[in-house]
């Protein structure tokens, strides 16, 4: 079978996928040359005829299935880029064009590695492939989108067998280092009041009752995922505003400017590796 979108009719060179497909892909050597240096070198050396393919052209056999080949050579080619749904097939093409060293289809998959559509719903698994990949900025930007989910409760995946302790660890001890320092920053100031449960009336010395319930719970949040969307949510307010007493709710607006304040602080720690 021939490649409908790879069946140039001044091809001069043959790749032929991996079983099942087996599918041939008639490209032109020039091009292969430029784009990949593994290309350029293996051209350079004697070869034989072809026995299944076109007497006038060379076939080469790669271990690469028809869909993660013509991916890549879509990136090689002046064509529209592929469309890459998921992260399995990026991790296959990846891996292809890491394998050839083509530089500029390693490029545009690592643009496309840390797109907030994988980003944000798979940060574990992208920064294996970074780090799988020695992608030291794409791991480091990632690292980032992690903080947002608690990595010992993430799914294991089949990526992360191809990363080190070291890289694992890195991550893990980013989590560490900035839930403590955004703990340590859970401290409340004198001008937070509540009219009823800590008025000098009541207590000046003693945090409202809100902030009690506030700070504990952040605590544990924050131990899980250091990061501020969950802890300075309304949700998560409004329940620490409803377990205090009868006035916290109205503390907890007042202290609104305490509150973005105490949130910048947190959101300004060092967030990568």
């Amino acid at each position: 079978m021939i490649s409908a979108h790879f069946n140039f009719p001044d091809a001069d060179l043959v790749l032929r996928s991996s079983s099942p497909d087996e599918v041939d892909f008639h490209v032109h050597r020039c091009l292969l040359a430029v784009a990949s240096p593994f290309f350029a070198q293996m051209l350079t050396l004697p070869q034989s005829p072809s026995c299944t393919g076109s007497p006038h052209m060379h076939t080469v056999d790669v271990s690469e299935t028809c869909a993660t080949l013509e991916t890549l050579l879509r990136f090689v080619y002046p064509m529209v880029d592929p469309t890459i749904d998921t992260l399995d097939e990026l991790t296959e093409v990846l891996k292809a064009a890491v394998k050839y060293d083509m530089s500029i289809a390693i490029e545009s998959l690592r643009k496309l590695l840390i797109a907030p559509r994988f980003a944000r719903t798979s940060p574990t698994r992208v920064y294996a492939i970074a780090s799988r990949f020695d992608l030291e900025e794409e791991a480091r930007i990632v690292s980032q989108y992690t903080l947002s989910i608690n990595i010992l409760d993430s799914p294991l995946h089949e990526d992360l067998k191809y990363i080190t302790a070291y890289s694992y660890h890195r991550l893990l001890d980013l989590h560490r280092r900035r839930a403590q320092a955004a703990q340590e920053l859970l401290q409340i100031t004198e001008n937070v009041k509540c009219m009823q449960c800590n008025s000098t009336y009541y207590s000046a010395v003693s945090p409202p009752k809100w902030w009690r319930d506030f700070s504990e719970r952040a605590k544990e949040e924050l131990r899980a995922r250091p990061a501020t969307d969950v802890i300075f949510s309304m949700a998560f307010l409004a329940q620490s505003a409803q377990a205090g007493c009868e006035r916290c709710a109205g503390s907890v607006l007042d202290a609104h400017l305490f509150l973005e304040e105490l949130k910048k602080k947190i959101d300004d720690l060092p967030s990568t590796i």
